[in-house]
């Protein structure tokens, strides 16, 4: 396959999941719009060409893993993992309800496809770090990818796991920074400046360092962990630039944390998005 006719697809892909991870947010009517939407192209990227993964065997021990230690995005991660055929998409409408398999922060006893329950910010790092470090010690050849926020990264939890990380040349650890600049508060600047900047300190850390100018583009992501794949003896840090919120109407604007929208607003945004799949399958 031509690399351009790859990254239609994974373009496509990427709409799918946002389309479906608002659904599902929308079945609730409420939470994490925009730190779900920041994430949507590099899960397309993860699960639509790099990781391997079998739906039917949710715990093969030679797949890749993909872990959210952003917990509350676990929209887009029940999105996409409908879409790639773990479950019927429908369940996941289920988001936060009575007796769920689809918790607000994903839950590996609970949904299929999820590797590691993480939602306490700063432990699925830990717990993904430990998890690459176990599949080096039994030989395994597969790859760990771990989702960190940058306001997540206040928490001193993920500077023990880069520095462990590093020392243990964990290099089939694979750590994207959803850096969309804002967190529950504010924006990450005033809550808690990183100053020089995320990739900084892992960098400092001993890491392998990619900055990804638009992390909302699939095919800038995709060449990202193509990159990431030649690198040996470290362990490597994606800093995504993106957008919180990304094609959500009204949660782009603001950039906000959670959402309680009205009908008509999810409405709205739910046909917005699927006009744009749409356009993107017509391109």
């Amino acid at each position: 396959m031509q690399k351009a006719e790859k990254m239609k697809e994974l373009r496509v892909f990427a709409q799918e999941i946002r389309v479906e991870a608002l659904k599902t947010i929308g079945s609730l009517g409420f939470g994490h719009v925009g730190g779900s939407m920041s994430v949507v192209e590099a899960l397309a990227v993860l699960y639509g060409s790099v990781m391997k993964v079998d739906p039917k065997n949710p715990r093969w021990e030679d797949r890749d893993w993909c872990v959210m230690s952003k917990g509350h995005a676990g929209p887009a991660m029940y999105a996409t993992l409908g879409l790639k055929g773990f479950y019927p998409l429908e369940q996941a409408y289920t988001l936060n309800q009575p007796h769920t398999n689809f918790p607000s922060h994903t839950d590996r006893t609970k949904t299929p496809g999820v590797d590691l329950t993480t939602g306490s910010l700063g432990q699925g790092m830990s717990t993904a770090t430990g998890a690459a470090l176990a599949n080096k010690v039994d030989g395994r050849t597969n790859h760990v990818f771990v989702f960190v926020g940058d306001g997540e990264c206040d928490e001193g939890q993920v500077w023990e796991a880069a520095q462990f990380a590093a020392h243990y040349k964990l290099d089939n650890l694979v750590c994207f920074v959803d850096s969309n600049k804002r967190q529950l508060d504010g924006s990450v600047d005033d809550i808690m400046s990183h100053g020089k900047g995320i990739g900084a300190k892992f960098d400092a850390f001993g890491w392998n360092v990619i900055d990804v100018a638009d992390g909302n583009d699939v095919e800038q992501v995709y060449d990202a962990v193509e990159a990431a794949y030649q690198v040996t003896g470290k362990p490597t840090c994606i800093v995504l630039n993106t957008i919180k919120g990304k094609g959500c109407t009204f949660a782009e604007p603001s950039g906000a944390h959670s959402s309680q929208p009205s009908k008509e607003q999810w409405d709205e945004a739910i046909a917005f998005a699927e006009a744009e799949l749409a356009k993107v399958k017509a391109q």
